[in-house]
């Protein structure tokens, strides 16, 4: 039997984390060192009522929207407010009502100690983030649920509202955090889950997620206890299938950022650890030849990315366009040399690039132009009398 069908996930997180917003609870905590500059403006109750696993703020830049999904008490949206600055955004989502109380009193106070307002808290479920759960409640007061012909009203309307006026609209965030929550989502909702990350966030966005993996599988008995699931442990995904879910839900750059040594829990011989991962989004899209190469400068003789291209070291690759301007980014960046043609081609001369994985090696003749025979002198030393040259 699933842990979704033995036990209502749902509700045994909800009951345990409205008691964790009442009164700290030191089990569903993970020890995590946030910037204490950062700290130093948000209030005790905020700081009371936080149960991560890590820090996915710091690896925010000013200016970006940020979606944090399982927002709880505020505490990683109110540090993102700083990160990103009065020029970006910070969105908390929630489903526990107890947990946005606490983060909505202390919007006002935040915005005043940091100077600026850039927060805001909504209710939904993390796994549907079309569906404004708080705007939902508004219309059921104005249209009751009283029989099953009112059922099909309803799943109409929650239809109608994602399609219409989501909450979070299709690629609308630049960067997705989440602080030790993607595990409590139940075993059967994890792949939507996944799906709405990859869908809210803009080509070129990324994910960055603090979560609880395990060493191996979850056995079924411990999938069906109540205390071990809201407390971040009966959810967790194996640590190769954490990083496969976000590859089967369409990321590119799968990164582990961090990942504790020590695990922060054992149960039953099974390690459960925190990790920090980044995912990018941006490898979909047509191919076409601009005539680029990169070089892998190593360390490795050879490897293989996400759309199957290999990549040797010091051999000079093609690659599409879209593949170029991937390589260009983080977090590839500092392991390419990137080769341009020197004179960009004109549209009528562009091709489909064959993207078919495997490896194939760019001519020079290619980038440069069958017809360039520049020369060139060498270039005057700059040596002064004491050796030193630059």
């Amino acid at each position: 039997m699933s842990a979704d069908a033995a036990i209502n996930v749902e509700e045994v997180v909800r009951e345990r984390y409205s008691e964790g917003a009442k009164q700290t609870e030191s089990g569903l905590c993970c020890p995590t060192t946030y910037n204490p500059k950062y700290l130093a403006q948000l209030p005790q109750e905020v700081l009371d009522k936080d149960y991560g696993c890590g820090d996915p703020s710091r690896y925010l830049h000013p200016g970006e929207t940020v979606l944090d999904l399982g927002s709880g008490a505020g505490k990683v949206c109110f540090i993102a407010a700083q990160v990103v600055g009065p020029t970006g955004t910070v969105i908390g989502i929630d489903i526990n009502d107890d947990m946005l109380a606490v983060a909505r009193r202390n919007l006002s106070p935040v915005a005043d100690r940091i100077g600026f307002a850039n927060v805001s808290f909504h209710k939904a479920k993390i796994q549907d983030l079309r569906l404004d759960l708080e705007a939902l409640d508004q219309w059921l007061e104005r249209n009751p649920v009283r029989c099953s012909g009112d059922m099909d009203g309803l799943e109409r309307h929650k239809d109608s509202s994602r399609r219409q006026q989501p909450m979070v609209p299709d690629e609308s965030i630049d960067v997705v955090v989440s602080n030790c929550v993607l595990n409590l989502v139940c075993s059967r909702d994890k792949r939507q889950l996944f799906s709405e990350i990859f869908r809210v966030l803009k080509r070129g966005g990324r994910a960055v997620i603090s979560d609880i993996v395990s060493d191996e599988d979850v056995p079924a008995h411990l999938q069906n206890d109540a205390q071990l699931w809201s407390g971040c442990i009966s959810g967790a995904l194996r640590e190769d299938d954490f990083l496969r879910a976000f590859e089967d839900a369409g990321f590119y750059g799968i990164t582990i950022l961090e990942r504790q040594d020590e695990p922060w829990q054992t149960v039953e011989g099974i390690e459960f650890r925190s990790v920090t991962i980044a995912a990018y989004k941006g490898k979909e899209g047509d191919c076409w030849d601009q005539k680029q190469a990169v070089i892998y400068r190593g360390p490795f003789k050879e490897v293989r990315d996400d759309d199957g291209h290999t990549l040797r070291r010091g051999v000079r690759v093609a690659v599409c366009e879209k593949t170029f301007g991937i390589y260009s980014r983080e977090p590839y960046l500092s392991h390419f040399d990137l080769v341009e043609p020197i004179q960009k081609l004109h549209p009528e001369d562009v091709t489909a690039f064959p993207c078919s994985g495997g490896m194939l090696v760019r001519d020079p003749r290619e980038t440069k132009g069958q017809d360039y025979r520049l020369t060139t002198q060498a270039k005057p030393s700059t040596c002064d009398p004491n050796g030193g040259c630059c």
